[in-house]
């Protein structure tokens, strides 16, 4: 074994077996290297690391063992070992780099279409994929985030990735339901990438989860699991899906918005949507997912809204709601039969 070339098995070793040895040459001033127990099957590798390393010498003329100082011997295998960290660093981000470039080429050339959808299967591989897409973008960066709030493990992955993108020149623009304010984690998230250049704003819609790269790769899921997902690279599917988009991004209310008034903005989208979803009937777990919190706060809602119209039942308030014109039904769609955009966007999950 070579100076340098220690792994994690070595290092198991010494904090193991080659540990006592150590230890009881230290408490000893020293051991006799003749001794029997040093040289068994289960002492022998312990003693030949520590001998490699430097931890203990040998001293021929007494034929005995001596303990070293371990901040003499340490920077002989910690400097090496990091020097191989950093160098294994370096060959990653080289390999990313290619890996990026290569990416580039496929995603540009006729070979996208032959096959314009492909599935990724596994929460890792959805990840990982997203990652790789994100690190190659160079232009333009779209995500629609629904739900509340996102785990701050996957905001911490996410605030990096983002950043990198924005220092690069990425437009990026990000869409969150209303419910997302509220987060504190999100909130911190945002104002980061606000501060480097990025656009953010919520609906008061349900909207399901999309990723848009470049303008050439969209990911979007594949199943209610959230362990399939889909990367498109048809142009014509692509643009469908940026327009269902920017249609939203027009409704939506801008994240940095602050003061009365924006609060107002919110509560009046969110009381709103709260009426739509209680007059068409949906189930309360149903309309707290579509407007992106939990069931209880979904009560809290329709609570508030008993309490301004001065009701105590459900019944009672849809009266008083359709007595009022609050309940009156939404305009129908367009003639030509265009159905609700947001509807037809699958989710992927985090992260």
């Amino acid at each position: 074994m070579e100076r340098g070339s220690y792994g994690p098995d070595d290092r198991q070793l010494l904090e193991t077996t080659a540990r006592r040895i150590y230890t009881n040459a230290v408490a000893h001033g020293s051991l006799p290297a003749d001794d029997p127990r040093l040289h068994d099957a289960r002492n022998q590798p312990a003693l030949d690391l520590l001998l490699d390393i430097g931890l203990i010498r040998l001293d021929e003329g007494s034929n005995r063992l001596y303990p070293m100082d371990p901040s003499a011997v340490q920077a002989q295998i910690v400097v090496p070992l990091g020097q191989q960290g950093a160098d294994l660093l370096t060959e990653s981000a080289r390999w990313a780099d290619t890996f990026s470039e290569l990416g580039q080429v496929f995603r540009t050339s006729p070979q996208a279409t032959v096959h314009p959808i492909t599935e990724i299967h596994g929460l890792d591989n959805i990840n990982n994929f997203i990652a790789a897409a994100v690190n190659d973008c160079r232009a333009e960066l779209l995500t629609a985030q629904p739900h509340g709030r996102r785990p701050a493990n996957a905001l911490a992955v996410a605030e990096d990735r983002d950043v990198k993108a924005l220092a690069r020149g990425v437009r990026m623009r990000t869409l969150y339901q209303h419910s997302a304010r509220h987060s504190p984690a999100t909130r911190e998230y945002v104002a980061d990438i606000i501060s480097h250049g990025a656009e953010v704003r919520t609906l008061d819609e349900f909207f399901r989860r999309l990723i848009v790269v470049d303008r050439q790769v969209a990911v979007v899921p594949a199943s209610d699991n959230h362990h399939v997902a889909i990367a498109i690279y048809e142009k014509s599917l692509i643009a469908y899906l940026v327009d269902i988009f920017e249609r939203s991004w027009e409704r939506a209310q801008p994240f940095n918005v602050s003061g009365n008034q924006a609060e107002r903005h919110i509560a009046a989208d969110v009381r709103a949507m709260t009426i739509r979803l209680l007059t068409e009937g949906h189930s309360d777990p149903a309309s707290a997912k579509r407007l992106g919190v939990s069931t209880r706060t979904y009560a809290g809602y329709i609570a508030a809204l008993k309490d301004e119209y001065g009701v105590q039942t459900r019944f009672q308030l849809g009266y008083a709601m359709g007595r009022d014109g609050a309940a009156l039904p939404l305009p129908a769609p367009e003639p030509d039969g265009e159905v609700d955009d947001l509807e037809l966007v699958e989710a992927v999950e985090d992260d």
